[in-house]
């Protein structure tokens, strides 16, 4: 069922590379699906939206009224209002503390030079199904940062609201809200609701309407979604442990890639028997198995070199580091959207009440970029007040190399405002 590369070969990375570019590759007729579906919303708005939510939903009402909204979220068991609470509180502190100051100093020349922090104006929050942990990690970063409207975009489960969803929404105090999933949410949020920035993950066609509208709206700094794991193990890893966390992460997406690497050939064995057996026990299990047989994958490493090597080279969202001696990995690992060391670490929880961000880079994305925080929902806008003693001693330089580069204009401009009483 799931693959395995033997690392006791010297193209053992060119070979994972192979493996790891077949899900990467953009999916052609995908795109055009895609691009057919944000022309049509971004030509004919409401029209094309209610027809696309229609077609796939089988949804016509795209905006739920209070009535309903308050409805739902009366529905909903006190405990997961108590457990959504309880996740609120630590993502809220652990964003807190992302804060960050302006940058304000006077030179020796008498110039001021500031580096100020804007808050986006409007952001499109776009949240899967009944999850509304997403909608926490997504909305608690811009609202501690200061965004003045949040609208959120979450499709209808089995043709029904998501109490979680709008109870969450009802704590942050978003009231925009909108019934609708898919590429056509992402194109209702860039050209009906017209915000500024889209986050949030998806499937295969909610990230990849975000790549196509990006440059009319902005999108995070990565590409999250679909969902990842590697798992790092050793002969003292429990088994049970590492069959679990992969299961956890199949069961997201067909398209989700779950990898073992260890040194270990008895774990590998245990574990191939395992997983065929807990597949059978979840409610998700077409859902999982299609994702193992697809991407999920076993490396047979044979020394800590290959281990990091291979790390680096996937740059996995979520990175498991269970095995004893993890102290010799953790800081040689630098491609990774999320590191949970150690047994009593699984991914999963990071998903939910640890305070970290759970919107993380997806697709080797984490080689360039990180998860959500709060600098995602800020601008930052360079402001510039210079004197005249400042203006002749910067503009001597300046005008240098503007003559050099050849750009006349730029010297010129410089020395207007040079020696003027």
């Amino acid at each position: 069922m799931i693959k395995v590369i033997n690392c006791n070969k010297k193209n053992y990375l060119k070979i994972l590379k192979k493996f790891l570019n077949l899900r990467r590759s953009e999916k052609k007729n995908e795109n055009k699906i895609i691009s057919k579906i944000l022309k049509d919303i971004k030509n004919n708005k409401n029209k094309s939206l209610i027809k696309y939510e229609k077609k796939f939903s089988k949804n016509s009402q795209i905006k739920p009224n209070i009535k309903q909204i308050n409805k739902a979220i009366k529905s909903l068991d006190p405990e997961i209002k108590r457990a959504i609470d309880f996740s609120y509180k630590r993502i809220l502190k652990f964003h807190t503390a992302q804060k960050t100051k302006d940058i304000f100093y006077i030179d020796n020349f008498n110039n001021k030079i500031e580096y100020k922090y804007v808050p986006i104006q409007s952001v499109g929050i776009y949240v899967p199904a009944n999850l509304p942990s997403t909608l926490l990690m997504n909305a608690i970063p811009a609202k501690i940062v200061g965004v003045k409207r949040i609208v959120l975009a979450n499709p209808k489960n089995n043709g029904k609201l998501n109490p979680a969803v709008l109870y969450a929404a009802k704590k942050l105090g978003i009231n925009e809200i909108y019934s609708m999933g898919g590429a056509q949410a992402i194109g209702s949020l860039a050209y009906i609701q017209k915000v500024n920035k889209i986050v949030g993950p998806g499937n295969i066609f909610v990230a990849g309407a975000k790549r196509q509208v990006f440059g009319d709206v902005g999108i995070e700094g990565m590409i999250a979604g679909p969902s990842e794991i590697t798992i790092l193990a050793d002969s003292k890893t429990n088994l049970n442990e590492v069959t679990t966390s992969m299961i956890g992460q199949a069961e997201h997406d067909s398209n989700s890639q779950c990898i073992l690497i260890t040194k270990d050939l008895n774990l590998i064995k245990k574990f191939k028997k395992d997983l065929e057996l807990k597949l059978k026990q979840i409610p998700r299990q077409s859902i999982a198995t299609k994702s193992i047989k697809s991407n999920g994958l076993i490396l047979k490493v044979y020394n800590d070199r290959q281990i990091i090597d291979a790390i680096n080279e996937i740059a996995p969202e979520h990175l498991e580091i269970n095995v004893g001696n993890y102290k010799k990995y953790k800081d040689k690992i630098v491609n990774a959207g999320s590191i949970c060391i150690g047994k009593y670490s699984p991914m999963a929880l990071s998903d939910y009440a640890v305070g970290t961000n759970h919107v993380l880079p997806t697709n080797a994305s984490a080689k360039f970029s990180s998860g959500l925080s709060l600098s995602e929902f800020y601008k930052k806008i360079s402001l510039i007040t210079l004197s005249k003693k400042g203006v002749e001693k910067i503009g001597e330089y300046a005008t240098h190399l503007a003559e050099y580069e050849e750009l006349k204009g730029h010297a010129l401009s410089i020395k207007s405002r040079i020696n003027k009483e």
